[in-house]
């Protein structure tokens, strides 16, 4: 242990003896939650919902009809109970519920006026907005064609409930995707980097036949940008709750723990990176290119998964970030705990296991 910890006190003074290091480690999610925060938006092109129908009759089934042959929709579910309803949120993939009261068509015909409620998942206000609206358009679409048949007027209002976000700010949708790229390019990056400039700098050889054992200089490696990232998410929440405003609904402790999780997955990859190359330069662009551009693209934070042909998500699903993603929305916007979040928790688990086990399987203790 005075061994580990003497490398641990090294590894903390090369960092902050690296200004490039240290800008890189908190300049970058300072300058990336401010960017994703503030200045993108996206929208969504069709969803799972489901529908909830207490009327069950003619107008009702037509409605739903109209729904689900629109393409922007997929019909997950038809449910009559409204505690039900909050359920269907809680399981992650649905976007959108559709609402008919009883007497739905008797209050159309008699009344002249009736309502449906569409309540929306409004953790992602671009596709909450995008969505209501193509369901206000089917709606609108049915009571002219019955007007027109009728020859009388009558009227459908859709009464919107937005679930989780009421004032549809984008940084709800935002700052859980930052959160997921952040930790992940700063530890692969770090963490890969520094061990490949033991490689340049000739110190490996060194380290590798010296009495210490070489897991013990892996650990050394990698626990100081560890507790780095912990740092990091501490900005990245403070910045996110008071200047961006976002809730905090759940578990704090809960989501330090999922966090720790991606982190050491992150510092996994980071170590096989290093293992595969031998210049800085060749890391560094790995790293990104492994880190950034799927995090962007697969995680579900600047373009809806939903849109992608299936291969493309099924690739997704390999990637930490996405369920990293899922968890972060999960406990900061709707308030879950453990118990609703346990499948994609187990998944990064698993996924942090295979990866510092393979990691510490090809770490070469022999040099070429």
């Amino acid at each position: 242990m005075k061994q580990l910890i003497i490398f641990i006190r090294k590894e903390f003074y090369h960092v902050f003896r690296d200004n490039k290091s240290l800008l890189m480690l908190f300049g970058l999610p300072i300058a990336q939650i401010v960017l994703f925060g503030f200045a993108l938006t996206n929208e969504i092109k069709n969803s799972n919902i489901v529908i909830c129908d207490y009327a069950q009759d003619i107008a009702s089934s037509q409605i739903i009809e109209k729904i689900a042959h629109a393409k922007n929709f997929n019909i997950k579910k038809k449910i009559i109970d409204r505690n039900q309803i909050e359920e269907s949120f809680k399981e992650g993939d649905v976007k959108l519920v559709v609402v008919f009261p009883a007497n739905f068509q008797k209050d159309l015909y008699h009344s002249r006026k009736a309502q449906i409620q569409v309540i929306a998942d409004a953790s992602d206000p671009n596709t909450a907005t995008t969505l209501t609206g193509y369901i206000t358009s089917i709606v609108r679409s049915y009571q002219q064609e019955i007007n027109a048949a009728a020859g009388g007027t009558v009227h459908i209002v859709p009464e919107i409930r937005m679930l989780y976000n009421p004032e549809l700010k984008g940084a709800t949708n935002f700052v859980p995707g930052v959160m997921a790229l952040v930790l992940l390019l700063v530890c692969v990056l770090m963490t890969s980097v520094s061990i490949v400039k033991e490689k340049e700098k000739g110190t490996m050889e060194i380290l590798l036949v010296s009495p210490m054992n070489p897991f013990v200089f892996i650990i050394a490696k990698a626990v100081p940008y560890f507790f780095l990232s912990l740092i990091n998410l501490t900005v990245i929440l403070l910045m996110s709750i008071y200047l961006l405003e976002m809730p905090m609904n759940g578990s704090l402790i809960l989501l330090y723990f999922v966090s720790s999780i991606l982190i050491l997955c992150a510092l996994s990859l980071g170590l096989l990176i290093s293992n595969a190359t031998e210049t800085q330069q060749a890391a560094m662009l790995i790293s990104l290119m492994a880190m950034l551009l799927p995090t962007v693209l697969f995680s579900g934070f600047m373009f809806p998964l939903e849109n992608m042909p299936q291969p493309l998500q099924w690739i997704a699903n390999i990637l930490p970030s996405k369920w990293y993603y899922i968890i972060v929305k999960s406990i900061m916007i709707k308030g879950l705990g453990l118990m609703s979040i346990w499948k994609e928790t187990l998944i990064l688990s698993v996924m942090t296991a295979g990866l510092l086990f393979i990691s510490f399987k090809k770490f070469k203790i022999r040099l070429q």
